[in-house]
């Protein structure tokens, strides 16, 4: 999973990604080196049960990559930022909702709802650019067209067409009505405003008693589909990251954060781009891994290897809450709760797997 971090100047976006990452990256001023680019492993307590059941020699974690933009100087987003962006499972904006005399606003006052429209206007600017662009391609396309393209080509025109329409209308793509068919033409744009997107409201310190109902308020404020909402003091969650892990829990308690800003952020993260995990136990090695809900059992065997694809024979499935029961995948066969699927089955959340396949 590729999370791109967005969001104004000064908004905190930097501090975010530390505090997700564990890193320390200049929160200062932005430079040209290019983007902060970080990954960090996905918190599983399943993982580490099925660690200790088995006691491999390693233990290996999903991942979730965090890319930190530099927010746009100008009312566009440029060349290096899209490239970057566009690329990403998902997109993380962070707003700023924190006041702060040592640390000025970009736009010289603290306005959630005016930064959020903003940031979605940038977006949408991109978007409408690119289908210009293409449109104008098909344009000049059609005249010269053979029969047998020119229907295709007509096709494409009235979808872009209407997505135009409506992002005209101020309406994101994430937003329209679009069939699997039209979806899967228009992946390889990697529209921006298609892009599941997580707000974050970075509030202050000051705030965190009301960080529930403020949440409730914004998601009831910016309930639309593919968007979820949360809120965190980033500055908090940075300077966590830096103590031990059992003052920093102690610390979490006493201020009732009931969850670190990585399991909170992952956890929303896979919700709104559909994802689970799966686990596979080898004598040496506990792995889990991430895929798009509704994958099939030979597409999961193609996630760890095409060759695991290509000459798949079956899977012999147990799920984890059975395996924890049973205590080991032998015992689990005994009582039949190991059972043997083909390629059509589709992967459950917590499943752990094991693939027979043959090249």
């Amino acid at each position: 999973m590729e999370i791109g971090i967005i969001g104004l100047p000064k908004s905190g976006k930097t501090t975010l990604f530390n505090a997700l990452t564990a890193g320390n990256a200049d929160i200062g001023i932005y430079t040209a080196a290019g983007p902060n680019v970080r990954v960090a492993k996905v918190p599983d307590p399943r993982l580490e049960a099925l660690n200790e059941m088995f006691q491999p020699k390693r233990k290996i974690p999903a991942e979730v990559k965090y890319i930190d933009v530099a927010a746009p100087t100008k009312r566009e987003l440029g060349s290096e930022l899209l490239a970057h962006l566009s690329q990403a499972d998902g997109l993380l904006h962070v707003v700023r909702a924190f006041e702060d005399e040592k640390v000025p606003h970009s736009e010289s006052s603290i306005d959630p709802e005016r930064d959020v429209k903003m940031v979605e206007l940038e977006l949408t600017l991109s978007d409408l650019s690119i289908l210009e662009k293409r449109l104008q391609k098909i344009e000049a396309s059609l005249k010269g067209a053979k029969p047998h393209e020119r229907d295709s080509f007509s096709r494409e025109q009235a979808l872009l067409g209407r997505l135009k329409s409506a992002l005209d209308g101020e309406v994101p793509i994430r937003k329209q009505e679009l069939s699997e068919e039209e979806k899967k033409t228009i992946s390889g744009y990697q529209f921006l405003s298609a892009k599941p997107l997580l707000v974050v409201f970075n509030i202050g310190e000051e705030r965190l008693p009301q960080a529930g109902s403020l949440e409730d308020e914004w998601r009831k404020k910016y309930h639309r589909p593919h968007l979820e909402v949360a809120a965190l003091c980033g500055k908090l969650e940075m300077e966590l990251t830096q103590l031990d892990e059992a003052d920093a829990r102690e610390f979490r308690s006493d201020m009732g954060i009931s969850e670190t800003a990585l399991n909170r952020m992952i956890g929303l993260s896979y919700q709104l781009l559909g994802l689970l995990s799966f686990f596979t136990v080898l004598s040496d090695e506990v792995k889990a891994w991430t895929i798009s809900r509704d994958t099939t059992a030979v597409q999961a065997a193609g996630k760890i290897h095409s060759d695991m694809e290509r000459g798949f024979i079956r899977a012999e499935v147990i799920g984890y809450e059975d395996l924890v029961k049973c205590g080991s995948i032998a015992e689990g066969r005994k009582k039949g709760l190991l059972h043997t699927e083909g390629k059509t089955y589709i992967v459950k959340d917590g499943d752990v797997i094991t693939f027979l396949f043959n090249i």
